[in-house]
């Protein structure tokens, strides 16, 4: 097969702006690709060392009490604040990080009961990181006021949820020179760095394709009515329609393509939504016909499918469905012009069989018989982190991974292994799928957060 060709494919395909209808909040955000910041460009950038990295958590629920522990856990770090609506979540956290790093963290400023008490934390405290774990609409104007307050944004999945909140973060990135970084932790999976590794060195060819997907049905969520995720995630079903968490799936894919990554680059999206059934049948068995969730019109689609289209022509699926009763799934699947590596089981195929257990493309290796696989392509730094990762814990130790890595380079003052242009990159799906979905299937262009600097930005290393 012909090499692909970045540049021949690109003036092949280039689309004019005037032939993409866009929403206006769409089109809106991309007039901001004309006004940069006039910062520094964060793609590789290093931050200076930090001999001690003094980190503040936001969001002490069930996903950010597991990120503050373990973060007390590794060596290097400080907690210096704790911030919650609750006091009794807040003191939950700060007796487990008094408990694990040899006593360094027994200064511990507690923030609770306002809804803004995370600013004054962030004001009078002065953390090297702050690190937030809330609901999704907090992420964007918490990640932003940590940066400018002097200190490096770690926010979990999405991002933001729009695309204005995104280049915002962008901006306020590249003016301060702070990091913002958004925890994919399923990047540091081990079959996810596996993957990566392979993609790396060859094995499957070419890529021309990739399968992702969030697939979890989480209805239970809807239980979890004062403190839980089914408070503030309901409404978003009702409310929208798209596809409206994609990182756990697109991040891995999208790093073993090199997008945003001196390779390739997302360029547009079509996505269509199914009929939306699932939730209010769920809320019509389980609740009374005057509770809050029957009172909801569900627009959102039980299951979402997205198609991305990237700058040299490869095509990404990417699938959402947290409603459905089905077995979970991320996909993880990358197509090469000589094998295809697939997720869920793990299973892998390529042109003249695996060595010493298929004798074609035609069948898959599984299970056991990927032990060679994992001897000789196991990603080194799962070899050097995989068996305390495991022990630590988090979704199989891949939090307490990423967690570790995030840690190490600020204190080594190494590149991060997600840049803020990724986070906005995979976040970015969600809004285009929405105004996809609501225009009936016509393709939505993604912004180029890099400003075209992605060219020239360095792909993800094999770290050891």
């Amino acid at each position: 097969m012909k090499s692909i060709n970045r540049r021949n494919f690109l003036k092949k395909t280039s689309l004019s702006t005037a032939s993409l209808y866009m929403a206006s909040s769409i089109a809106c955000s991309q007039e901001k690709e004309a006004n940069p910041s006039g910062g520094t460009y964060m793609g590789d950038y290093k931050a200076p060392k930090l001999d001690k990295v003094r980190v503040a958590m936001i969001g002490v629920g069930a996903r950010g009490s597991g990120h503050v522990k373990q973060l007390a856990a590794i060596e290097g770090t400080e907690i210096v604040a704790i911030s919650d609506l609750y006091e009794d979540l807040v003191d939950r956290s700060v007796k487990n990080c008094e408990s694990v790093g040899d006593g360094r963290h027994q200064n511990i400023k507690r923030f609770f009961g306002e809804e803004n008490k995370w600013k004054e934390m962030l004001k009078t405290v002065k953390p090297d990181a702050v690190f937030i774990a809330t609901n999704w609409k907090n992420h964007a104007p918490m990640a932003i006021e940590a940066m400018k307050q002097g200190a490096h944004a770690f926010v979990e999945v999405p991002l933001a949820l729009t695309l204005e909140e995104m280049w915002d973060i962008v901006d306020t990135s590249e003016r301060t020179q702070k990091h913002c970084m958004m925890m994919e932790n399923v990047n540091y999976g081990r079959d996810e760095l596996l993957y990566l590794n392979l993609c790396r060195k060859g094995i499957i060819g070419e890529i021309l394709h990739a399968e992702a997907a969030y697939i979890h049905e989480l209805r239970f969520q809807m239980e979890e009515q004062e403190r839980g995720t089914g408070s503030w995630r309901t409404p978003h079903y009702a409310k929208r329609n798209g596809n409206l968490y994609p990182t756990h799936g697109l991040g891995p894919v999208a790093q073993y393509m090199n997008l945003g990554r001196g390779e390739d680059q997302f360029s547009t999206l079509v996505s269509f939504s199914s009929p939306a059934k699932g939730r209010a049948l769920y809320a019509e068995k389980n609740y009374p016909q005057d509770h809050k969730w029957n009172q909801l019109d569900y627009q959102g689609g039980d299951l979402n499918t997205s198609i991305v289209k990237t700058a040299l022509g490869r095509t990404i699926m990417i699938q959402w469905d947290e409603t459905s009763p089905r077995p979970y799934s991320r996909l993880n699947l990358v197509q090469g012009t000589k094998g295809i590596l697939a997720g869920f089981p793990t299973r892998i195929a390529l042109e003249g069989g695996v060595e010493g257990v298929t004798e074609s493309h035609h069948r898959w290796a599984e299970g056991d018989q990927l032990e060679k696989i994992y001897e000789e392509h196991e990603h080194p730094m799962y070899k050097r982190l995989g068996a305390l990762a495991k022990k630590m814990g988090g979704h199989g130790g891949m939090d307490f991974m990423m967690l570790y890595r995030i840690v190490e380079c600020l204190r080594e003052g190494e590149s991060l292994d997600q840049n803020v242009y990724e986070g906005c990159l995979w976040s970015a799906v969600s809004p285009l799928s929405e105004a996809s979905v609501a225009q009936g299937g016509v393709p939505q262009q993604f912004p180029d957060f890099t400003r075209k600097q992605w060219a020239n930005t360095k792909p993800l290393q094999i770290i050891s």
